[in-house]
């Protein structure tokens, strides 16, 4: 082995160069893809053209078997009934819908002077070959129901009863209107219809058939193709991870996965790499504390240790409105604690009567500080006996609270609640909380008031 050779076994594989050869690789790959699939997309665009052509070509020919079908019933129910609505839909098929005219259009577009338009062509003949019988069936029909033909100038005028048929009975040219469209005459020309018709798509199928095969074929080498291409991208893109993954320091790799799950570092390894473990870990757990702490102030109140206001919002959008109640609670006359007595006397007060809150209902819900001297109680999961439990409670705190303590004075709460109902939100429900708390304050305070 010379020494070229030597100092490059030594220097190991450049990720770079490998990386580059791959990357021309793939972009020669790309390249070649991009072509087949614009073509395997104009090979799809192609056969769902013909797809759609002989759909339409197939609809064509079953609406000429379908339109000829619904003349035939029509004239048939014009005969057996008399009702003129059955004859008005024949005109209106033969004349105005014309389903039969514009299937024969439709196959001469694609098809031309084909086999399949020649036998629609015999089927569109047959059919208008039969409408002379149904013609004189109407005729027959119209006479026998006494309605004069001029309502229907439809009927060809060369169209006449003949003197045999003028002379018979009502009944008997009802029944001769209806035989003539139920002999062996009138079914054997709706077979000749209906075979042209079985032709016709024949004739489509095999003409088509071939064509979409073609195709099919065309668009299968395609797709393998580009199977192909796509694993061939795949195995580079393998290829780049897993050289990138043994040329890249493994102990260094670990870190940078620790580090991006969030957890604390293993000391571990050489003492550089345990020294950036300690630092790290040092900086996770601060980090963590610090979260830990910003957390709890951002939904807590600092004097009380009650949520606060944030708080309170993000338990009442979370809790179930309907099976839950909300207690307002407010100090009377909490303006002349801090006027008379000072802050700090009021925030003693304020201490004393969250302290009641939180024992009182602390385990029957979340207790708020939403306001100054403004408290709520979230009560969930509440009940038939829950109504009488709070007004006790409440009672109990105001008989507390008469009482000067600890250098606070006497003092009262007012207290409104209100149950929540179904289709009931938030809003609505401190709404009506807050109502009820008014009407306390409205009589006298000291006391609760429960909505409804």
């Amino acid at each position: 082995m010379d020494d070229k050779t030597k100092r490059k076994t030594r220097r190991g594989i450049s990720l770079r160069n490998f990386n580059i050869i791959l990357f021309l690789l793939a972009l020669i790959i790309t390249a070649v893809m991009f072509v087949t699939m614009k073509k395997t997309s104009d090979l799809y665009n192609e056969t769902h053209d013909i797809t759609q052509q002989v759909v339409e070509l197939r609809q064509s020919a079953y609406d000429m078997q379908l339109a000829s079908d619904y003349l035939t019933e029509q004239i048939r129910c014009f005969a057996v009934t008399g009702e003129t609505g059955y004859l008005e839909n024949y005109f209106r098929e033969a004349n105005e819908t014309k389903r039969r005219e514009k299937a024969l259009e439709t196959i001469r577009k694609y098809e031309g002077e084909t086999v399949a338009f020649e036998s629609l062509n015999e089927a569109m003949m047959g059919s208008l070959d039969l409408m002379s019988v149904e013609y004189y069936s109407a005729l027959l029909t119209l006479d026998y129901c006494g309605i004069n033909r001029s309502q229907f100038p439809d009927i060809p005028s060369s169209i006449e009863l003949s003197r045999r048929d003028q002379e018979k009975s009502a009944e008997e040219k009802r029944q001769e209107a209806i035989n003539m469209l139920f002999d062996n005459t009138y079914r054997s020309k709706k077979e000749y219809i209906s075979g042209n018709m079985q032709k016709c798509l024949t004739e489509i199928a095999e003409s088509m058939g071939k064509e979409q095969t073609e195709l099919a074929d065309s668009l299968n080498s395609q797709v393998y193709l580009e199977h192909v291409l796509t694993e061939l991208l795949i195995a580079i893109m393998l290829g780049i991870v897993i050289a990138s993954t043994i040329l890249v320091i493994n102990p260094l790799m670990k870190m940078v996965e620790i580090i991006r799950e969030g957890k604390p570092a293993p000391v571990k390894g050489a003492h550089e790499v345990r020294f950036l473990a300690k630092t790290y870990n040092l900086t996770y757990y601060t980090n963590v504390e610090n979260q830990k702490k910003l957390e709890y102030d951002a939904s807590h109140d600092k004097l009380t240790g009650m949520f606060n206001r944030r708080g309170y919002d993000l338990l009442m959008s979370n809790i179930d409105i309907e099976s839950s109640a909300l207690l307002l609670v407010d100090l009377d006359n909490f303006k002349q604690v801090n006027d008379n007595c000072g802050h700090d006397v009021g925030d003693r007060e304020l201490v004393r009567v969250s302290d009641m809150l939180m024992k009182s209902f602390r385990s029957y819900g979340y207790c708020c500080r939403i306001g100054g001297d403004e408290f709520a109680v979230i009560l969930v999961h509440t009940d038939g006996a829950t109504r009488s439990m709070v007004e006790k409670k409440i009672k109990k705190m105001n008989e507390k609270l008469s009482k000067p303590a600890k250098g606070v004075p006497a003092v009262s709460v007012s207290a409104g609640m209100a149950f929540g109902r179904s289709s009931m939100d938030a809003e609505r429900l401190f709404k009506f909380a807050d109502n009820a708390l008014y009407e306390v304050k409205k009589h006298g305070r000291s006391d609760i008031h429960i909505a409804g």
